[in-house]
């Protein structure tokens, strides 16, 4: 949790992870995880419209986001990450525990707006991030990690399926408008 907006800078746990192996030279050097907190929202927002898939349904920092941010913050089991480097925001997720009865009563870890710098994809950043969010969802008893992608990021579904993730399942998506 992160304890509300306008509070400090807690920095979340640092799960002990390796992303490295022979062909993989490892996460980017200096990377440092933490709690998102109110200040960060700007950065947030900012990270998660980078593209034209994100960016109108995203749009401009405002209310809704701060409303949303409030939520996750009040949520034990949510979590919205920024990772650092040198002092800036270069990544973001946000990482959630279902608790489920399905699988024998076992929980999931649902990793959503992931996220990295334009200027630092491709190089390793988002494997550092995907191997922390894991370590992560194990320390909270999670036995499966879960996510969506958008059917328009290629890229990003060959980064996924190099991770071990496997597309199994058909995802659907119903607005509901407000009465």
């Amino acid at each position: 949790m992160l304890g509300g907006l306008g509070t400090g800078v807690r920095l979340v746990p640092s799960p002990t992870v390796s992303t490295t192996s022979p062909t993989d030279p490892g996460p980017t050097p200096g990377l440092s995880f933490r709690a998102a907190v109110a200040a960060d929202l700007p950065r947030v927002v900012e990270l998660i419209a980078d593209d034209e898939v994100a960016r109108a349904r995203t749009g401009q920092i405002g209310p809704e986001h701060e409303a949303a941010f409030a939520a996750i913050a009040a949520d034990p089991n949510n979590e919205l990450v920024v990772v650092e480097q040198d002092g800036r925001v270069v990544g973001t997720m946000q990482l959630t525990v279902i608790p489920g009865i399905s699988r024998r009563g076992a929980s999931r870890l649902l990793v959503e707006a992931v996220r990295v710098d334009r200027g630092l994809r491709g190089r390793g950043v988002g494997r550092a991030m995907m191997a922390w969010a894991h370590a992560w969802g194990r320390e909270r008893g999670c036995a499966l990690a879960q996510l969506t992608s958008d059917k328009q990021r290629a890229d990003a579904h060959r980064f996924y399926r190099s991770l071990g993730y496997e597309q199994s399942h058909e995802g659907f998506k119903l607005p509901l408008d407000p009465r």
